[in-house]
């Protein structure tokens, strides 16, 4: 019997030491930070155990963070996939111009956040943005019987960015803005692997509408691109940092309201100096999303059709 070869080992041996070192070393040292109360430049750090993480849940300025994480999260990740797979759709389908639209609903995807973000705080600028501007110019017309609008019209339209029942769903609409043409392109790479045969099957079957054959063929074939999607989708969103940075500087907006996790922990752990509180934030934010993610690949994959 010959012996066995190691030589495998060669190959797979400088990828493991990769992942340990870029990977599961620095999660390991968050790990260990989280139980103490370390600050750069000091000297040493006590170990406080389980503290850091009693504060996270139980201070209602955390209770602030999950909720405008989570608000934040379950508005952008179904709207970014549903106008993703639907710009997607729309453009597989024409025939003229797709890769100008294509272009257009990919601009805010390879445009720098920041400058958009800048941008936007023009137009949400409550005496001179475009926004308020535009909604102006519907006052005195029928818009006016709609509540809101003459509460606008005769008191003066929202705040956006300072109102702290607007700012959450301000920052999540800009990320749906942001967000929604990375997945087009992800759900249009998905449309052209689909076989034009199994349309010309679903329509001899009976399936004469296009929802019919979206329904029984694309939306099944399309299985394996939607839980890549939503992933990738649900991943980016509870990394927001760059929006409620470049709009909020010194804070996490009116109340707290936009104090997502990814902010918390810039503000704790830099600002602050507050290593071990930011560490263990850094942990529950990593365990929400290996959570969440597990979850809804299971949820998802169980109807995944595959070729």
């Amino acid at each position: 019997m010959m012996p066995r070869s190691n030589a495998h080992m060669w190959f797979v041996g400088p990828a493991l030491i990769l992942m340990f070192v870029i990977l599961l070393l620095p999660i390991g040292m968050a790990g260990v930070l989280s139980l103490t109360d370390y600050s750069l430049g000091n000297a040493g750090a006590s170990w406080v155990g389980l503290d850091n993480y009693e504060k996270i849940f139980t201070r209602s300025t955390y209770a602030k963070m999950f909720g405008a994480t989570f608000r934040y999260v379950f508005v952008v990740v179904p709207l970014s996939v549903g106008l993703g797979l639907g710009a997607a759709l729309l453009i597989h389908s024409t025939k003229r111009f797709g890769d100008l639209y294509k272009t257009i609903y990919f601009l805010p995807v390879m445009a720098a956040l920041i400058a958009m973000a800048i941008v936007w705080e023009f137009a949400l600028h409550p005496t001179i943005g475009l926004v308020n501007s535009t909604l102006e110019q519907g006052c005195g017309t029928f818009l006016e019987s709609w509540g809101w609008f003459a509460q606008g019209c005769e008191r003066g339209f929202p705040l956006w960015l300072t109102d702290r029942k607007y700012a959450i769903w301000v920052v999540s609409f800009i990320g749906v803005w942001q967000g929604f043409g990375f997945n087009m392109v992800l759900y249009l790479a998905g449309l052209t692997s689909v076989p034009r045969e199994l349309y010309q099957a679903a329509e001899m079957d009976g399936a004469k509408s296009s929802w019919d054959r979206f329904r029984l063929v694309t939306w099944p074939m399309l299985g394996p691109t939607t839980v890549f999607v939503v992933t990738i989708s649900f991943i980016r969103s509870f990394q927001v940092f760059d929006t409620v940075e470049a709009f909020y500087p010194q804070g996490g907006g009116p109340s707290k309201s936009v104090y997502v996790m990814m902010f918390a922990i810039y503000e704790k752990a830099i600002q602050q100096n507050l290593m071990g509180i930011g560490a263990a934030i850094t942990v529950v934010f990593l365990a929400f999303v290996m959570i969440l993610t597990i979850i809804q690949r299971w949820l998802v994959e169980r109807k995944v059709h595959y070729t």
